[in-house]
């Protein structure tokens, strides 16, 4: 029972950081009704923001809060001065640009850091073990899911409970609206689009501790985080805050159940999911 718990634990805090990659992809796409191929790109550049800051001995604890964003502000740049003018155009434009950027980040990571992994090291305060009867769970672990909790609810609450938050959820709705109260919506969208990046980089920089950082990870995050969207529904904060944690969960599971089979689950959790509610656990329907 140790092991399941331990396991289930294990996904949650997966779970979490699936969380953060993928809410970013949903609320952009809800806003902006933008398929963006480059997201996972942004995560990779998150883990390796942070690696880099870590060889130039920059304290771990700043290196989560400038990785992540110097992610945003690349991605504000590249919403700036190139995406914004291919907005109108149909999304198989969009498909083709966005899976050409984060396949130039990614050449340019093995281009600067080299082909093969590097492993990240947690803080000293953050390694080792809890130890809570019989069961023994890694400090930096228990961190993430602590850590991504706490981020949920401020991101919760700056939709919910802030001007910007409105103007987001009245966007999703309307962008001819918002444009007509007199609000910059092109500068909403930057800034909208620059946060999602700013979450996937913070997501990048969280799981570099635990799995290491290599130039293909950014792909594999890409497909996760469209399958955590979709589980939860396009747009929804909650359903990618469900998504993740069931994607998490699944995935944890099952590599002590069928190592093997661990990554296949998480998309036939996606079928089961889409077969019950095609508009995901909090989608809306169209």
């Amino acid at each position: 029972m140790n092991i399941y718990l331990l396991q289930i634990i294990n996904g949650v805090g997966i779970g979490m950081l699936y969380f953060l990659l993928a809410v970013g992809l949903s609320i952009v796409f809800g806003l902006l009704r933008f398929v963006n191929f480059s997201h996972g790109a942004f995560f990779l550049l998150g883990a390796y923001f942070c690696f880099e800051l870590g060889q130039m001995g920059v304290n771990f604890w700043w290196t989560l809060l400038i990785a992540p964003l110097l992610v945003g502000l690349f991605a504000w740049l590249v919403e700036k001065f190139v995406l914004r003018h291919i907005y109108a155009l149909p999304h198989h434009f969009h498909i083709l640009f966005t899976v050409g950027l984060a396949l130039v980040i990614q050449e340019a990571v093995i281009s600067y850091w080299g082909p093969l992994g590097n492993n990240i090291s947690p803080p000293d305060l953050l390694q080792g073990v809890v130890m809570i009867g019989n069961f023994v769970y890694p400090k930096y672990r228990l961190f993430v899911i602590a850590f991504t909790a706490v981020m949920a609810l401020l991101l919760w609450w700056v939709l919910e409970g802030t001007r910007l938050g409105s103007i987001v959820r009245a966007g999703s709705e309307s962008t001819e609206m918002v444009s007509l109260l007199g609000l910059n919506i092109d500068r909403i969208f930057s800034l909208v689009f620059a946060l999602g990046a700013v979450t996937a980089g913070l997501a990048g920089a969280l799981a570099g501790p635990i799995r290491g950082v290599e130039p293909f990870m950014g792909i594999e995050a890409l497909g996760i985080a469209f399958v955590v969207v979709v589980i939860g529904g396009l747009g929804s904060f909650f359903g990618a805050l469900a998504g993740g944690i069931l994607v998490g969960v699944v995935q944890s599971l099952m590599s002590t159940i069928w190592s093997e089979g661990a990554h296949l689950m998480i998309y036939i959790a996606m079928a089961a999911v889409m077969l019950l509610r095609p508009n995901g656990l909090f989608g809306r329907a169209s």
